[in-house]
């Protein structure tokens, strides 16, 4: 995700004459390569470009997070995410002697009752696929939970019972 900070640092670039940089960093190339080749808007686009800088990074990180199929900043799941994430993996819940479903509740113990995909791929050495699948049949069978991290946005399943 794009920090403010770095794009009004990336914006002081035009005291080296280098304009448009902020823009490039968050996307927008074709505005940002017209910032490099005419010195800011001669001066007037890379001064409203203060103003409009929290802005930008803002739209990026929300495509960035929509491309990546997370949730927008500070939302929170709500029940039409998991029924489609739960319809479009409709396999049953895999038995208790399933070892990769035991080495996740542990890894999700250990966690305090949360867990990524990326993290359970850690733990387990299991596919991305194979550890997001179980996961998901997790949810469905009513074990755990969608939500969002806070601070990262990451998907974490949550187990209320850990």
């Amino acid at each position: 995700m794009n920090k403010v900070g770095t794009a009004y640092l990336l914006w002081l670039g035009c005291l080296l004459q280098v304009h448009g940089l902020h823009r490039l960093y968050n996307g927008k190339i074709l505005t940002g390569l017209l910032w490099m080749f005419s010195f800011g808007l001669f001066g007037f686009g890379q001064i409203i470009d203060l103003l409009l800088i929290p802005n930008m990074v803002d739209q990026h990180n929300s495509k960035l997070r929509a491309r990546q199929g997370l949730l927008p900043e500070g939302a929170l799941p709500n029940q039409a995410v998991i029924q489609r994430v739960v319809a479009t993996h409709p396999t049953p819940l895999p038995p208790t002697s399933n070892p990769l479903l035991v080495q996740l509740l542990r890894a999700a113990e250990t966690r305090g009752g949360k867990l990524s995909v990326t993290q359970g791929v850690m733990e387990t050495g299991a596919s991305f696929a194979h550890v997001e699948a179980t996961l998901i049949q997790m949810v469905k069978a009513g074990y755990a939970d969608i939500t969002n991290d806070p601070e990262t946005g990451v998907v974490t399943y949550e187990f209320k019972e850990l």
